[in-house]
């Protein structure tokens, strides 16, 4: 339980701080960044999976890097679920996807 409401406060702190550094990264309401971090968690959950399963050649061939791919169409994907939220784009995303996960190593290594 709290390792997922770990992912839901990294996803909410990037998106936001994303909002604030990019112009073309827009949050209309806090309660649309509140649902995005929601969104996002089940996409990753349900999505995630069978999209690194469909992807696998691809990531082998690129010993992993393809994986901040994927976790900029999973980011992109809860953008189209979500109408407060304009990330701006596939490189707004990439951005998110590498962001969050450093910021998940960082904390991660400090536990």
């Amino acid at each position: 339980m709290k390792k997922i409401f770990f992912h839901y406060v990294s996803y909410i702190a990037v998106i936001y701080l994303l909002s604030l550094a990019i112009p073309t990264v827009s949050v209309y309401n806090s309660f649309s960044l509140l649902f995005v971090g929601v969104v996002l968690l089940l996409v990753n959950l349900l999505l995630k999976p069978l999209l690194l399963l469909v992807t696998l050649p691809l990531n082998i061939l690129t010993l992993g890097l393809f994986n901040f791919v994927v976790n900029a169409w999973t980011i992109m994907i809860a953008d189209h679920f979500v109408s407060g939220i304009a990330m701006g784009g596939f490189l707004n995303s990439l951005l998110a996807a590498f962001l969050i996960s450093l910021l998940k190593q960082l904390l991660d290594d400090k536990k």
